[in-house]
């Protein structure tokens, strides 16, 4: 995989709230939705994603910094995806944005480099592979962005998401055999998809010959399907929470790629970005927007009448006096919170009529008159 410091431009030692940032600039600027048609970007927005994915996490990041590529199995790049045969036969681990790396989950994975080492008990077997049983395999998780309105985040919507990914066969059930039962464990392996072999004091590993690494040997696969899966177009309804904050993260259990041989399935995630407002501006739970009030009603007082980002008409009363750029609180009518809803401020501003009546200026010249005039020092 590529440099995940580069693809975001962060230096090595940048902080999480850098990393972040840097990441929601390069989403902006390479999202399908602004750069139609270009692939380039298409393939861009893949590799920023898979990049923050990669440094977000502080064991993946770790993992990198120390051990590279090889943290990530280089080589087994999503050309070897679940299903196909090539690098990483059976394609556990992630797929973000369609880029991906395969491997094991990160505890898995340091498991394994320190079990290639020569480190930890491993059982006896025919080419020194380890009695365990079939080793479980995981299915890809997905990643998916959602572009949405303020106004929807403040109500929730529903989205449906078409995408095309690996799933159950149904003629075998997943297993990938002829008859639909389940694989035995490889006896070649003892069902780990490796076998060991020693060098000195230190221990090497490879996947297995016998079963191409997946744990189990099938005498007669499927004719339908690639190890129990097969590539189709799915459709669900991803339900977005009112209040939910840009950058948000949403993670659906079971619903990202199918295994091979009856794994478990990876899961589904969705990024939510909430477009720019053109009245309102976020902070949290709190909303501010800018109310234009007549010159007259900022020195006598009076009500405007402004719209909520609920669309309801809020009358909104101003004390005799107020100045232009003081900001008035109005309780309960920001966005969703978990304890009823944030707040919402109003910045007060003034519009300068360009044109006056004969009749205005009089009246203006009348008030500037009867305005008292500042003593003049001695200096």
């Amino acid at each position: 995989m590529k440099n995940p410091y580069e693809i975001l431009g962060v230096a090595k030692n940048a902080s999480d709230a850098e990393i972040k940032k840097a990441y929601h600039r390069m989403v902006l600027k390479h999202h399908p939705d602004k750069n139609a048609g270009d692939k380039a970007a298409e393939e861009k927005f893949k590799e920023v994603n898979n990049a923050f994915d990669v440094l977000k996490d502080p064991q993946k990041r770790a993992a990198y910094d120390r051990f590279g590529d090889a943290a990530f199995g280089a080589g087994n790049g999503a050309s070897a995806g679940a299903g196909g045969m090539g690098g990483n036969p059976f394609g556990a681990g992630f797929n973000f944005g369609g880029g991906g790396f395969d491997g094991f989950d990160m505890s898995e994975m340091m498991e394994e480099m320190l079990r290639g080492a020569g480190f930890g008990g491993m059982g006896g077997g025919r080419g020194g592979a380890s009695r365990r049983g079939p080793t479980e395999i995981r299915g890809r998780d997905l990643l998916h962005q959602v572009v949405i309105t303020l106004r929807e985040a403040f109500t929730g919507k529903t989205e449906t998401i078409k995408f095309s990914t690996n799933v159950v066969c149904e003629k075998c059930g997943g297993h990938g055999t002829d008859d639909g039962r389940s694989a035995p464990a490889c006896d070649n392996c003892g069902g780990t998809g490796y076998i060991r072999t020693r060098g000195g004091i230190f221990a090497m590993e490879s996947p297995c010959p016998e079963c191409r690494g997946a744990g189990r040997k099938i005498k007669k696969q499927c004719a339908a399907c690639d190890m129990g899966v097969i590539n189709k177009q799915r459709e669900i309804q991803v339900k977005i929470p009112a209040g939910t904050s840009d950058g948000a993260r949403l993670r659906l259990a079971g619903q990202g790629e199918a295994a091979p041989l009856g794994g478990t399935p990876g899961d589904f995630y969705i990024d939510v970005r909430i477009r720019p407002d053109k009245t309102f501006e976020r902070d949290g739970a709190n909303l501010y927007m800018r109310a234009n009030v007549p010159f007259t009603t900022l020195a006598l007082g009076g009500e405007i009448e402004i719209n909520g980002i609920d669309d309801k008409t809020l009358s909104v009363k101003i004390p005799g006096g107020t100045q232009i750029g003081e900001q008035l609180r109005m309780r309960g009518q920001g966005m969703p919170a978990r304890t009823g809803r944030g707040d919402l401020y109003l910045e007060i501003a003034t519009e300068i009529p360009k044109k006056l009546s004969e009749k205005q200026k009089k009246a203006l010249e009348e008030f500037s008159g009867t305005e008292p005039k500042k003593k003049k020092g001695l200096f």
